[in-house]
């Protein structure tokens, strides 16, 4: 293995690093005009890079809160353009700057981190696992008619690309994260934002709803069409509501815009009942499910006990090979978490943990995959209890 050291990023990198991550995508490497809008993104600080005389490796970090069961929130490493140069793969790059970055949130104090993986097999070795699933839908637009006592909804506005972007962060803002897996939007990540819907070649429109207490819920689309006289397709970029008149109401517009064959919505949560709005449920097809965050645990005990729980207790062994000092027993229950001596009833690794923790998954289902072991089926039982959530996790943010 060839000689390299990990460190931090200097301002004067950072531009290098963000090519390096294209060109491991195979994207081109940037103009100077897309670096000047997308440098404000670069969070000072958050970004490591590994030398061999030379880049050849990057991953970075923006800071962020993540919702947890019970709606408390902590914070969040939000991790982002990871990449190593294809004739360093398989050297241990990766896993150095793993470890530095890992390194990086002990010392700031950050217990947990989530990203999106561009390949699968990739993480769990780092002891990140799925831990929000995500579908994509489709909506007959032609055929699908509401059912009558679907809410009508509140009054609805429309804001042009300029106002979108000006009003995008006040808006986020106004719809709480109730969901666990949401996280909060660092003012580093907007000006990403604002470049991908400069770079749309169709009109971007929000749909901004409102209630009697104000705005409760917003949805951003684009319409695309192969040719004139092609079937028109609304694709939905974002959508976000407080309740379910806002919900509903902004479903309501979305199939009434004229000129509309079909609505796609992308990465929603596995729960979402928008099929239940209509007469028809047919009307709503899922595409796919899709793995929408992975989770990892960074310091465990500090994560247990973060959030809550609901039933009778069970003592975890946690097994982290990664970071070790995370291995070890717990006992969990309604009272929060501790380390425990007592006998062990579930078995798990890191990865495994970052699975179960927001809710995303049940213990049993991954016990009958072989990656839980417990004494009994009631120990199954009781931990599908304690980590069970009344809705799904969902992130609802890229970065």
């Amino acid at each position: 293995m060839s000689d390299f050291s990990v460190r931090l990023l200097r301002s004067d990198e950072e531009r290098a690093a963000t090519d390096l991550f294209r060109r491991a995508l195979h994207v081109k490497e940037m103009t100077d005009e897309e670096w000047s809008a997308i440098a404000p993104s670069m969070q000072p600080d958050r970004g490591f890079g590994a030398f061999d005389s030379e880049l050849i490796g990057t991953l970075r970090s923006f800071d962020s809160e993540v919702t947890l069961p019970g709606g408390g929130t902590t914070p969040l490493a939000a991790v982002s353009l990871v990449g190593v140069r294809a004739d360093r793969i398989r050297r241990g790059v990766l896993t150095a700057l793993m470890r530095a970055q890992f390194e990086d949130f002990a010392a700031r104090g950050v217990p947990a981190a989530m990203l999106h993986a561009s390949e699968g097999a990739i993480y769990g070795r780092f002891g990140y696992g799925v831990a929000v699933r995500a579908k994509s839908i489709e909506v007959d637009r032609r055929r699908a008619r509401f059912r009558p006592e679907v809410p009508a909804g509140g009054q609805i506005s429309l804001l042009d690309l300029e106002n979108t972007i000006e009003q995008w962060p006040v808006l986020f803002d106004a719809v709480p994260r109730t969901r666990p897996g949401m996280i909060s939007r660092s003012p580093h990540l907007w000006p990403g934002y604002e470049r991908e819907v400069r770079r749309a070649t169709t009109p971007v429109t929000t749909a901004v709803h409102s209630g009697p207490d104000g705005t409760d819920g917003f949805v951003t689309y684009t319409v695309e069409r192969a040719h004139f006289g092609a079937p028109a397709l609304l694709k939905v970029q974002s959508f976000h509501y407080a309740n379910p008149d806002a919900f509903a109401g902004l479903w309501r517009y979305l199939l009434s815009v004229d000129l509309i064959d079909q609505v796609t919505a992308e990465k929603r949560p596995l729960d979402e009942p928008v099929e239940l709005l209509f007469t028809d449920p047919r009307d709503v097809a899922v595409q796919k499910v899709q793995d929408e965050g992975w989770f990892r645990l960074v310091d465990v005990e500090r994560m247990l006990g973060a959030r809550t729980y609901r039933g009778e207790p069970v003592v975890i062994e946690v097994t982290d090979p990664f970071l070790e000092h995370n291995s070890g027993r717990y006992r969990l229950s309604e009272d929060g978490a501790v380390r425990t001596t007592d006998p062990v009833d579930l078995e798990l690794h890191a990865d495994t943990l970052s699975m179960v923790y927001l809710g995303g998954w049940r213990p049993s289902d991954l016990a009958f995959a072989g990656r839980v072991r417990a004494t009994s089926e009631s120990v199954l039982e009781r931990a599908d209890q304690l980590f069970g959530t009344r809705v799904n996790p969902w992130c609802g943010t890229f970065f």
